[in-house]
């Protein structure tokens, strides 16, 4: 019972800790020295002292901006002292020599036999009274073996009587035993014929609803040998990437083929020629949760989900749910100076807007490391400055710019990469430049209506499609999009 307290106690100690660590906290370090006190913002992990550690400064190249794409005694002596020659005792051994012949012979005296007499006697005594405690001690020693005796005798008889009650009980277990017996025999010989019979009725019910099923798979198989796709025609105006397209005469936002390096092929994305004068290759969209976004690293690496389809007029004119490939991406930025759009939308239909004048995705070979630089919009400037609802280093945690990309079985986040225990995307459902862990979670999991609870979250965290410096952690966006182009002064 005292094992059972214990352990519920240890267990109600571990989940308060728990809760401490990642929630009830009190933030007293700012580096404004304007505010302290409980924050409720899950955007980062806080450390938790003596357990781990933060470092907040990683290196990592800046943007791309110049050039143009028209980027481990010895044993001590014994001691010598001076040695005394012990005198050697002269043996008696009485008549008329002397033991040591050096001594002479000499028969002795009346007087010499009295006192070798008297020695004698001494020694006699001596050797009586050493054996006075040993008769002594052997008399104890008799009484407790009889004491042992008799104990053993009172055992065996209390033994005996034990090993007679136990065999009336065991044959009162054995008339038991034949009773369950009898009755587990005529169960089986009886009820569970009938009882299989039930059964072997359900299963062949199954079995034809499986052959149902059966069928119908193999229906659905004939029909899905072609695969499935958004037939629209391409436009015959190709380029390099969307700005290219748009001074070529391609003005209308829809799915384009590119082709910025003539020794790979080329591939579709979706061009927004309208807003700001266009010229913007979509990289991700997120409008209505139809794509999963928590995706291995190989798949954030070569793009995955819908670049468009046709709202009933002869084009791919609306986007789809899509990441374009970590791969194309890094090449696009790698060209030259980039810019980067980021829209989003709430659930009630307000939109704001984060703008980079800079932006360059490095190679795999650094895992993709993000590098941004001259932010303006109303969204709130998450990349650089973090979540603004923090303070210190728990704001430098949300800190997105040089960060390395990160999937739930790739960890390259700034939260002990390599423990499974800590992972950023893990928690957070989906790939993105995590720090420890986020301000904006663009890929995260796509809630419906916006507000959303730690109950509802698959690990207790803010996984939704959150960007912090506007709506917080617990608000999930309806939509959010990303766009890049070349940067340049005026756009044409």
């Amino acid at each position: 019972m005292m094992r059972t307290l214990l352990l519920l106690t240890l267990c109600v100690y571990a989940v308060c800790a728990q809760d401490l660590e990642y929630d009830d906290y009190d933030d007293t370090s700012s580096t404004s020295g304007n505010k302290t006190g409980k924050v409720d913002a899950r955007g980062h992990r806080p450390t938790t002292s003596g357990r781990d550690t933060y470092t907040p400064h990683r290196y990592s190249p800046p943007p791309i901006n110049t050039g143009s794409r028209y980027r481990g005694r010895p044993t001590p002596a014994p001691a010598r002292g001076s040695q005394s020659q012990e005198k050697e005792p002269m043996p008696e051994a009485g008549g008329c020599t002397h033991a040591a012949e050096e001594i002479g012979v000499l028969c002795p005296t009346g007087c010499e036999l009295q006192t070798m007499l008297l020695k004698q006697e001494r020694n006699v005594k001596t050797s009586i009274n050493e054996l006075r405690p040993q008769v002594n001690e052997l008399s104890r020693s008799t009484n407790n073996i009889y004491n042992y005796v008799n104990s053993m005798s009172s055992s065996l008889r209390e033994r005996q009587r034990v090993v007679s009650d136990n065999g009336r009980v065991v044959h009162q277990y054995t008339d038991q035993v034949e009773e369950q017996h009898a009755f587990i025999k005529e169960t089986v010989d009886t009820v569970f014929p009938s009882n299989i019979r039930v059964l072997q009725g359900v299963l062949d019910k199954i079995r034809l609803k499986i052959q149902k099923l059966e069928k119908a798979i193999q229906g659905q198989r004939e029909g899905c040998k072609e695969p499935c796709m958004t037939k629209c025609p391409i436009p015959v105006v190709s380029g390099k990437e969307c700005e290219d397209i748009y001074r070529r005469g391609g003005r209308e936002s829809q799915m384009y083929l590119i082709k910025p390096d003539a020794f790979y092929p080329p591939y579709k994305v979706f061009c927004d020629q309208t807003t700001q004068n266009g010229g913007w290759v979509l990289i991700q969209n997120r409008l209505d949760g139809s794509v999963d976004f928590g995706r291995r690293w190989d798949e954030y690496r070569r793009g995955f989900g819908n670049i468009a389809f046709d709202a009933g007029k002869g084009h791919c004119q609306t986007p789809g749910e899509y990441w374009l490939g970590n791969e194309r991406i890094s090449q696009l930025t790698k060209m030259g100076p980039t810019e980067v759009l980021i829209e989003m939308q709430d659930w009630t239909g307000s939109k704001v807007y984060a703008q980079y004048r800079q932006f360059t995705i490095q190679s795999e070979a650094s895992n993709y490391v993000l590098a941004v630089d001259g932010y303006s919009g109303n969204a709130g400037n998450c990349f650089l400055d973090g979540a603004l609802q923090l303070f210190g280093e728990n704001r430098t945690m949300t800190i997105h710019n040089g960060m390395m990309f990160s999937t739930y079985d790739r960890d390259n986040d700034n939260w002990l990469p390599g423990d499974p225990s800590k992972q950023c995307s893990r928690e957070d459902g989906g790939g993105w430049w995590y720090n420890r862990c986020h301000s904006a979670n663009p890929n995260g999991r796509y809630y419906i209506g916006g507000g959303y609870t730690k109950l509802m979250a698959k690990h207790g965290t803010d996984d939704g499609m959150v960007w912090m410096n506007w709506k917080g952690s617990w608000y999930s966006l309806k939509a959010i999009s990303m766009k890049i182009r070349p940067y340049f002064t005026t756009s044409g």
